[in-house]
Order: structure tokens, then C-alpha cells, then sequence
């Protein structure tokens, strides 16, 4: 269509538009989006999800949030390779164990594509904790406000309101009409760069396990007067979040409204969509912000009509999310580093090779902390254990390796992910493939962000025969080296 920003046509909603809106049609879509892939939603200990996260390791945080619901959201990993979010509260959060447990399991029974979904939760003593799906492509405020590369584009904006449009019809068709700060930082973008409405936002406010507050920096009117949120509140957050799409900015309400109303829409949209999109799209999605953001709650849309209103504005659906994203397709393993081919092949001299050339370098910056006394008492006989496994390693004397290593890991005065690391792969090519995946894994903990553990996981876990697991770690791997070369590069 191609017709510049600034000349969009004035907006003037009259009420055949706005019916139209309001009631939606009365049809039903083909595709609810509903899910059966996933394992249903458990009860996981404190201990599991501390071996998840390598120790709840400041490495592994993804988001931290402030006074009033403090809390903080860990990447973490379980056995079966399943990437995971998990969210920690303080220990003064959710006093009554049983109001958290009935909440997290009736969130936990909607499934749907639209949906980060809740796998599970934790509740041991003061200890409170939700379970799910890790989202790798970070959230909608990082690609909207903070973007690198490439400004998002008019058809991604689309699509993501679309998907969060789809998201709040299935919850309310599941009696969960109500959510806790719908805002930029609650979008997420899975895999394929797809994007998903975080579940933790259908929990109920921790601090009577009863009602909704929210900590928006735009509030909607009656949640001023009555300091709860109603399923029209939602509505009003996603008018602030069309606002967000079309400016590029976070705007306030009643600013907008006043372009609106002044006509002056050039200073509404945002400058990095010009030539994106026609007049009528601008108006059209112009409109149905300016009727979410109604005063009078009764008189906004509900989900169903939204869907009815976005739907036939999609443009370029036929494109994946990714490519419009800019995002690198997780399938493609075009440009796996030799240890990541050689892990994949299961080429075990090939990853001895590499290990040995590697050496203990990636080991710089773990900490060890050793009294005087293990120094004088201990430190000797445990650096003899890991010389000779060296020296047995270096000469293929794998059996020897293990027996070496193994001392010097049970002394236990100082910790090695290179040593696990080294003791995995032998393991491995002394057809010990379940010991081989728990010593990678335990590198993994001591390390939580090193690729070698993840490939030498993808290659134990191949030999076991958990192929699609394999595949997930050797992705894992291609991620956590492709972000260190990032990372080295930009010293």
C-alpha cells in the first residue's frame, strides 16, 4: 500500500463503527489455538528446580521486579532437557500455601499456542514458586523501545496484537477474564518468534490470594476510584499496549487522546514505520486504541471483538515471525562450531581433541573458596588427582581419567567445570552415557551458561536414544556459543 504515516485520513468513530466492534460477529474461530503437546501441570520440589537453575545462579536471571511484588523469573533447564521460566517470590509473598497451590493449578489448566503456559509449581515451606515455558526471543518492550538491529515492523505489530487479542479471548472463554498488568513486558516471543502472553500474569495478587491490584504506570479510570481491576481494565491496558505499537514509545492515554481528537496523528506514529502502512490500516487500528481507552468501561470492546476488528488487517501472513523479527531460525544449525558438529555426530576423538586444545581456560572466574587449612591440608593431594587425570587424558587413558578425576572431585576443595567435563566424555567412550550426562550436567551448575555442557549433554543424551532432547540441548549449545562470541567480539 505504501502510503506515508503523516497523511493518515482523520479518525471519526461513529457508532456504526463502534457497534460493529462492541458485538463482533457471531462466528467461531476454526482454530482456537488450544494445544495437547504439553505434559500436564505438576508439582515440582525445591530441590528439582534448584538443579534446574543451577542454584537459582544469578547467571540464569531473565527479569527482577520491584517493591511492590517483588520477585525474580530464573531461566532454567530440567532433565528432560525442557527449557523453563521460573518465577521466585519473597518469602512474605502468598502466606497461605493452599489460596497459591488452588490459583497456579487453575491457571495451569488452560494450554493454549497464544500462551507462555504455566507447567507447574513449588510450594515448600515459605517458598513459592511458578513453572513455565521459557520464551528465548525476549519481550515485547525490548523489541519496541530498546531494539538493536531493526525497528519492528508494521506487519509484526499486527500480528502481535493479534496474538494477544486471541490470547485474552481464550482466557475469558476460560473464566480467567482477569490479568495483572497487561503492559510490554508480559508479551514474550517463543522460538519462532511468535508471540505469547505470559500466564504469570493470570495469577492472582500474592498478598490476599484473593484480588487483582496492578502496579501499571497507566491505570485505568475506575481502578482510580475502586483500586480493582475488572475484565474492561484489561481492555484499557491493551488500548496503552496499541498505543505502544503505533507510537514506538509508551505514551500516556490521555496524551494520545488529545492527538487524537487534535487530528495530529503524525506525532502519534511512529517515525520508523513510514511507507509501512495505508491510511485506512493507521485509522482502523487508530480507532479501536481510541475506543479501548474509553472512560466509561461499559462502552470498551470485549476480546471476542477485537479478534473480529484485527483480523482483517493482518498483513503478510504468509511470512514466519522470525523473518520479519530479524530473528535467526532456531532449526538451523548451518554454523555449529567443530565442537557442536562433532557432538552431534557423536564424534567422541573429535571432541577429545578439542577439549584437550581447550584446556582449563573456561574454568577463569569460578569461584573457590578454601580456608588456610584446605590449602595446607588438602590442596596438594587434590592438584596431584587432577594432573595425573590430565596426564591419563592426554595419553587416552580413559579408564585412569575417570579414576583420577574422580578423586579430585570427591575431595571436593575446589570445583572444576572443565573436570566434569572431561570426566563426561569419559564416561561416554566407556559407554557410561547416563553418568556422562550427569556429570555435563552438573558442569552446567557450576557453569550455567557454558555451551560445552550443553553439547556434551546433546551427546549423552543422543547415545541414550532421547533424540528430540538432544536436538534441544545441541540448540541450547549453539545459543550459549553464539552469544559468547557476541559477548568476546564486543570487548
Amino acid at each position: 500500500m505504501g502510503c506515508r504515516c503523516s497523511k493518515l485520513t482523520p479518525c471519526c468513530w461513529g457508532s456504526q463503527f463502534k457497534a460493529a466492534v462492541l458485538e463482533g460477529p457471531e462466528i467461531e474461530n476454526e482454530d482456537k489455538g488450544e494445544v495437547d503437546n504439553l505434559p500436564v501441570f505438576r508439582e515440582f520440589t525445591l530441590e528439582q528446580l534448584k538443579s534446574a537453575t543451577s542454584g537459582f545462579a544469578v547467571d540464569n536471571i531473565v527479569s527482577e521486579h520491584g517493591e511492590k511484588a517483588p520477585n525474580v523469573v530464573y531461566k532454567g533447564k530440567l532433565e528432560n532437557q525442557t527449557s523453563i521460566a521460573v518465577k521466585r517470590f519473597n518469602r512474605v509473598a502468598w502466606p497461605d500455601a493452599r489460596q497459591f497451590l488452588e490459583e497456579a493449578r487453575s491457571v495451569g489448566r488452560l494450554r493454549n499456542n497464544k500462551l507462555a503456559n504455566l507447567l507447574g509449581c513449588c510450594c515448600e515451606g515459605d517458598d513459592r514458586l511458578l513453572v513455565a515455558e521459557y520464551m528465548p526471543n525476549e519481550t515485547l518492550a525490548k523489541h519496541l523501545f530498546h531494539w538493536e538491529a531493526q525497528p519492528m515492523k508494521w506487519a509484526m505489530r499486527l500480528r502481535v496484537v493479534l496474538h494477544l487479542g486471541q490470547a485474552l479471548e481464550y482466557c475469558t472463554s476460560r473464566g480467567r477474564a482477569l490479568y495483572h498488568d497487561l503492559n510490554a513486558y508480559r508479551v514474550l516471543f517463543d522460538e519462532e518468534g511468535n508471540p505469547r502472553l505470559s500466564t504469570f500474569g493470570l495469577m492472582k495478587n500474592s498478598r490476599d490470594g484473593k484480588s487483582y491490584s496492578t502496579n501499571l504506570a497507566f491505570t485505568p479510570p475506575e481502578y482510580l476510584r475502586t483500586g480493582r481491576i475488572t475484565p474492561e481494565s484489561v481492555i484499557y491496558s491493551f488500548g496503552t499496549l496499541l498505543l505502544d505499537l503505533l507510537s514506538g514509545k509508551h505514551i500516556p492515554p490521555s496524551h494520545a487522546l488529545d492527538l487524537i481528537r487534535d487530528r495530529n496523528l503524525q506525532m502519534l506514529t511512529d517515525s520508523c514505520l513510514e511507507g509501512q502502512f495505508s491510511d485506512d490500516d493507521g485509522t482502523a487500528l487508530v480507532r479501536l486504541a481510541s475506543l479501548c481507552l474509553q472512560h466509561e468501561p461499559r462502552e470498551r470492546p470485549n476480546p471476542k471483538s477485537l479478534v473480529a476488528a484485527l483480523t482483517p488487517l493482518q498483513k503478510e501472513t504468509e511470512v514466519p515471525s522470525n523473518v520479519l523479527m530479524g530473528i535467526p531460525h532456531s532449526a538451523s544449525f548451518s554454523s555449529l562450531s567443530p565442537l557442536g558438529e562433532a557432538c552431534s555426530r557423536r564424534d567422541l576423538t573429535a571432541i577429545h581433541e578439542i577439549l584437550e586444545n581447550l584446556g582449563y581456560k573456561d574454568d577463569e572466574g569460578v569461584a573457590n573458596e578454601l580456608s588456610f587449612q584446605m590449602w595446607t591440608d588438602q590442596m596438594q593431594e587434590t592438584l596431584i588427582s587432577k594432573k595425573k587425570g590430565d596426564a591419563a587424558f592426554r595419553q587416552k587413558d580413559f579408564r585412569e581419567a575417570i579414576e583420577c578425576y574422580t578423586q579430585f572431585i570427591d575431595v571436593g576443595t575446589t570445583v572444576s567445570p572443565t573436570v566434569f567435563a572431561r570426566r563426561s566424555l569419559c564416561y561416554l567412550i566407556n559407554d557410561m552415557p547416563q553418568e556422562a550426562l550427569n556429570d555435563a550436567m552438573q558442569a552446567q551448575v557450576i557453569s550455567p551458561i557454558w555451551h560445552v555442557a550443553s553439547y556434551l549433554q546433546a551427546a549423552a543424551l543422543a547415545v541414550i536414544g532421547m533424540d528430540n532432547e538432544a536436538q534441544t540441548a545441541l540448540k541450547e549449545g549453539a545459543t550459549q556459543e553464539a552469544k559468547r562470541s557476541k559477548t568476546s567480539g564486543q570487548k
